[in-house]
């Protein structure tokens, strides 16, 4: 029996009887059995794994020794995982459906587990862990153990490519995972917990990004159990209606499903997933046959069901199934308690294990037949681990994208908009795994070249003046929305799934998905420890609107932390590149895209900017990572007096600026310019795979020599990447100080002492044989300097002989 569910229905809680909005009781009472007995195993697993170090089947009874020493895991959410997980297998097995599953809750790891343990992709994966109570010991025992594996689903969980382990991002890698998959149901689980975050908040527009002509489908599963670690969560205490209406305004198609009575909420679920698998395919055929849609009303669930759904109603007296105290471990005193050692017993032996596998440890036949066979197992499906799938980019050759350089730093040209024409052409060449993402920002960061091949997807509704940009189209492959969360979660899902992409955002704001960064750089860590998963493209960020021509916005966009965060992660996944002119853009780009399993970050700013490289100049520079531009040196044949180093655009500028500025006062001082483009360079080849030997960063930099550095970002992460250098006690780096508002771009260098004033002023004071006689100078390049910053201030713009500099010829 199920109970239909009225608009008005009021209730919260998820006991008793099944109440759903679509009726119909699909199933058997033989298939109810079978379902239920397959639930029984999998939550039989899910306290296994928490507790159980022995006695996997429970032979004998259960004592202290057979226990864990220290107790791990979380029980609350995962019932109602493997309930969802299995009712997908049953929807996978009767249509041939392709479907991937992505838990949000995220310590949900035994949920998933164990069905993907049923299911046979775990054995044939790990062939330790077989399919016996050999391997069923095993299993337990690894699970948030030494050696083992942790409570989230981690890359080693067969199936995954969402780890949980920061909540938010399920929705936005669901929706990446469907882009161009038009066979894809990707079945998203989003935690009660997790909804409280922003980025999931921001996540449910993803329907107005899903095109359902050449898009597979995201069926959100909200699993409402009522509680976080030890608080009610928020939408488990909003009234039916109110929920209702909420994600009605979102656009979806709420399906609730509530209650605990288990043979009632079987029939609930299937029927409801019945309902949402064919409401998505009567979607997709409208579309496809009429190759247009209008903004589709996707459905979703709502499953409510109790936290630590068939675990032990109460423990020492206190209320567990229901509540909060299920979120974790209910019992963590079974070692020293014999009532509570006698209540876990009981608590697994009511699933019987000995009903659901035989003498050998092997489960039913007849059970494990009810999962998908071969690739259809969700554990199994390639689209989770992309690397099967993914095919090379088709890359134009980007050498002709490219500028003429006759003479270096004579020309000003904007960094990021030949970038737009080769990405355009990429997409032209990969219409069906490329795309470009971004929070609204492709057109300010110069690359809408790309709109020329593929406008922004738009689904929703259009006005008439929306023409007049013509850059919004349902056929759009853009992606564009304004929030940084949802732009990188797509992008992730994406790339795990087997494609390529490319994500442009602002300096000072990529910040807001440091820790997305973190996480993603921590997967592909693992995943490198893994044969078993394939290579992925690599995640490319494009870093501009850069702090040095954020003179206008002021201080809040003046921050280019980010890279420091990004030298946090394993340098085996973690790349930096500071191209200072149009052509190693393009090279950096190339190299990046053809790349995988790493996390490139490209500095670029968006302005005009002095052009230092022909394109076989700047491929051999970026192919070295940095060296010396002899050009702006006069040290050839001598031991320098100085080297003058730099990395990033206007610090390159400057830079070289003061070196012209230094050789006009003193013609015989030999100076030695070094540019960086690859950041990892500095550090020494034992600490980065891109890392300088010492002996070819002794003879680059010399072996005391001062050396001034100018920096794009924070001076210290120099020092921090080059402390074990010989030379080190004699580098001094100059960057961003956390100095600057609104100036001019000149005099926001000087606040921060990279300005070519500051620079030249800095090396006369670091050489002893100019104490004395570079007095005149430096009166000289103070002056200068006081006199930038008085114009600057008369007229709002930067002296022109400044700013439009030109190296002498």
């Amino acid at each position: 029996m199920v109970s239909a569910l009225s608009p008005t229905t009021q209730s919260i809680r998820a006991f008793g009887i099944a109440r759903a909005t679509i009726e119909g009781q699909p199933l058997s009472a033989a298939e109810v059995d079978a379902i239920d007995a397959y639930f029984r195993a999998c939550n039989y697993l899910a306290v296994g794994m928490i507790y159980l170090r022995d006695n996997p089947l429970l032979k004998v009874p259960l004592q202290p020794e057979h226990i864990k020493k220290r107790l791990l895991g979380h029980w609350g959410a995962s019932p109602g995982l493997s309930f969802i997980y299995i009712h997908l297998n049953r929807i996978i097995k009767k249509y041939q459906q392709e479907i991937i599953f992505l838990a949000g809750p995220g310590h949900g790891a035994p949920g998933v587990l164990a069905p993907v343990y049923l299911e046979g992709s775990y054995s044939e994966i790990y062939h330790n862990i077989s399919e016996d109570e050999h391997g069923l010991k095993k299993f337990f025992k690894q699970f948030s153990f030494p050696g083992g594996v942790g409570s989230h689903c981690t890359p080693e969980t067969p199936g995954s490519i969402h780890e949980g382990g920061e909540l938010g991002y399920v929705l936005s890698h669901a929706c990446g995972a469907a882009f161009d998959n038009p066979n894809l149901i990707v079945a998203a689980v989003v935690g009660d917990g997790e909804s409280e975050t922003g980025p999931l908040a921001t996540s449910w527009h993803i329907n107005k990004f899903l095109n359902p002509v050449r898009d597979g489908a995201v069926l959100p599963i909200l699993h409402l159990n009522g509680y976080k670690i030890n608080n009610p969560t928020l939408l488990a205490r909003i009234p039916h209606a109110d929920l209702e209406h909420l994600f009605r305004g979102y656009g979806y198609e709420p399906c609730f499903v509530e209650g605990s009575d288990r043979p009632s909420m079987h029939q609930a679920m299937a029927a409801t997933l019945e309902y949402c698998v064919n409401k998505i395919k009567e979607i997709q055929q409208a579309a496809r046959e009429q190759g247009v849609t209008p903004l589709p009303r996707w459905p979703m669930i709502i499953l409510r069901t109790p936290k630590g759904w068939t675990g032990p109603a109460e423990v020492n007296g206190r209320k567990v199934e229901g509540f909060w105290r299920a979120h974790q471990v209910p019992m963590a005193d079974v070692h020293s308690n014999p009532a509570n050692l006698q209540l876990l017993e009981k608590w697994l032996r009511s699933y019987h294990p000995e009903d659901l596998f035989d003498d050998k440890g092997t489960f039913r036949p007849d059970l494990k037949a009810l999962a998908p066979t071969g690739t259809y197992r969700m554990g199994m499906n390639p689209h989770a681990n992309g690397g099967l799938l993914r095919k090379d980019l088709k890359m134009p050759d980007f050498r002709e994208y490219g500028i003429t350089v006759e003479k270096p730093a004579q020309l000003e040209v904007e960094n990021t908009r030949p970038l737009g024409v080769f990405l355009r052409d990429v997409m032209r060449q990969n219409m069906t795994n490329f795309r470009v993402f971004g929070p609204d920002e492709n057109t300010s960061n110069k690359l809408n070249a790309i709109y020329e091949v593929s406008k922004k997807f738009w689904i929703a509704e259009f006005f008439e003046e929306d023409e007049d940009g013509g850059e919004l189209s349902t056929d759009g492959r853009v992606i564009e929305m304004l929030s940084e969360h949802t732009m990188e979660g797509m992008l992730e899902g994406y790339l795990l799934t087997g494609r390529h992409g490319f994500f442009s955002t602002y300096e000072s704001f990529v910040h807001v998905i440091d820790s997305m960064f973190n996480q993603h750089a921590k997967w592909l860590s693992i995943c490198n420890e893994l044969s078993w998963r394939a290579d992925i493209a690599s995640l490319n960020l494009l870093i501009t609107s850069t702090v040095w021509r954020q003179d206008h916005n002021g201080f809040t966009h003046q921050d280019p932390g980010f890279l420091d965060v990004v030298c946090n992660k394993s340098a085996a996944v973690t790349r930096i590149y500071l191209p200072p002119d149009v052509n190693s853009l393009l090279s950096v780009a190339d190299h990046c895209l053809r790349s995988k399993n790493y996390v490139n970050v490209i500095v670029s700013d968006k302005q005009l900017h002095l052009q230092y490289m022909d394109m076989d100049a700047a491929i051999k520079h970026c192919t070295k990572g940095l060296g010396i531009w002899d050009w702006a040196s006069n040290d050839q044949g001598y031991e320098p007096d100085l080297v003058m180093a730099s990395a990033g655009d206007i610090p390159t500028q400057e830079a070289l600026a003061a070196i012209a500025l230094l050789r006009q006062e003193f013609p015989d001082l030999k100076i030695r310019y070094i540019n960086v483009v690859d950041l990892f360079k500095l550090q020494p080849e034992t600490e980065h795979p891109h890392g300088l030997s010492d002996r070819d960063f002794d003879s680059l930099f010399t072996l005391d020599r001062p050396i001034i550095f100018n920096f794009h970002g924070y001076p210290w992460l120099i020092h921090r990447l080059t402390y074990r250098r010989y030379n080190h006690v004699n580098l001094h780096v100059r960057g961003y100080k956390e100095k600057g508002n609104i100036n001019t771009p000149l005099e926001l260098a000087i606040n921060n002492e990279i300005d070519r004033f500051s620079l030249a002023i800095d090396a006369i004071d670091r050489l002893p044989e100019l104490q004395v006689a570079g007095a005149h100078a430096k009166e000289k390049f103070r002056n200068m300097q006081i006199e930038a910053r008085n114009y600057a201030y008369e007229f709002g713009i930067d002296k022109p002989e400044f700013s439009h500099w030109t190296w002498p010829l």
